[in-house]
């Protein structure tokens, strides 16, 4: 998937400034920075979701396109029915069950969604995301409210749903540990801009910037 260059300004700020880019297919890239370094307005763009400042949406080969937003929703029905809101067809149901029981959801099933803690609301949405096969999944903090085992369980299904469907994943992520467990590639954005990307182990490995150089031994050091 290749992007057009874009940028995005707020009162007069620009907060992001994106250069062409090439996605490689079937790939998942985990994009890190520093709060407020323009992550969540780079996904809300390449979801469509927000406009840039050039008044286009900047990618291009016309791919259907899952999102699933730093603040998850619950509408008021049961888990399993949220879950079909975004499900047709034969085989619906038993997607649905295999995704609440991989999410370790399956119990609550019958449970009215609004009744859900933080963690759990975002483990039915991510859940109620996968119903449908995407060739572009872009995933904001998804497992920001999850504790550490619903975290790993969040990012095995984001792999299986990726070797799966063969589709590009973006994983907007303020965890470098996520990061190097979910991603093949790194985006690393430093004041609204990308500083460095790559490989993720070879990022990892040998930084090239010092902005990025800086974020690893902060990260470390915590």
């Amino acid at each position: 998937m290749r992007t057009d260059a874009f940028t995005k300004t707020y009162d007069g700020r620009r907060v992001l400034s994106m250069p062409e880019f090439e996605f490689d297919e079937k790939s998942v890239y985990a994009v890190i920075g520093a709060n407020g370094s323009g992550k969540s307005t780079l996904a809300r763009i390449l979801s469509g979701t927000i406009q840039p400042d050039c008044g286009k949406y900047p990618a291009s080969g016309g791919l259907s396109i899952g999102y699933m937003p730093q603040k998850s929703f619950a509408f008021g029905m049961t888990l399993k029915k949220n879950l079909l809101l975004n499900g047709a067809g034969a085989g619906s149901g038993q997607r649905a069950d295999e995704l609440l029981r991989k999410m370790q959801l399956e119990e609550l099933a019958g449970k009215n969604a609004h009744g859900l803690s933080g963690g759990e609301t975002q483990r039915m949405a991510l859940c109620r995301l996968m119903m449908r096969d995407y060739q572009l999944l872009i995933l904001d903090e998804p497992t920001a409210s999850m504790d550490v085992k619903a975290s790993l369980l969040a990012e095995t299904l984001i792999r299986e749903y990726q070797s799966k469907t063969g589709c590009i994943v973006i994983l907007i992520t303020h965890s470098l540990p996520q990061a190097a467990r979910a991603a093949d590639n790194l985006i690393f954005l430093h004041a609204g801009a990308p500083a460095e990307w790559g490989r993720l182990k070879a990022m990892m490995d040998a930084p090239r910037s010092d902005a990025f150089r800086e974020y690893l031994d902060f990260c470390l050091k915590r």
